[in-house]
């Protein structure tokens, strides 16, 4: 993921093996924040989809896919400078379509709870 940026100049994000899990982190900055200061939820919009994409390209065996559909829930706010880690999980997969639900946190705090659906590409 080091050569993989997020759109928008979001930044770079990191992947770590946690167990059996993938890990995914992004160091939040100043340019990151809205109006009043944290950092804006956009922001943890795009990490989660572009990470979260990642588990579905994992599940879907690196065919092209897109997103569907992305809820969040934003549970507290973040403060510029902080480390967002995400952690994730494919809930179902069928021949086109994979689920998908992450949480977002720093340090021990959940901040953000997302679940999303993406649409597989399979050759035909």
């Amino acid at each position: 993921m080091d050569d993989n940026p997020m759109p928008g100049g979001i930044g770079t994000p990191w992947r770590k093996r946690d167990g059996d899990v993938w890990v995914y982190g992004l160091l939040t900055r100043v340019d990151h924040s809205n109006p009043a200061g944290a950092v804006h939820g956009g922001v943890l919009m795009v990490f989660a989809d572009h990470t979260l994409g990642c588990y579905v390209e994992a599940a879907a065996d690196g065919a092209p896919n897109v997103t569907i559909q992305l809820n969040t829930h934003f549970l507290a706010a973040v403060d510029p400078g902080s480390f967002l880690e995400l952690r994730g999980e494919v809930t179902r997969a069928t021949g086109s379509m994979v689920f998908v639900r992450g949480i977002v946190s720093v340090g021990e705090r959940d901040v953000a709870a997302m679940d999303g659906i993406w649409r597989i590409f399979r050759p035909r």
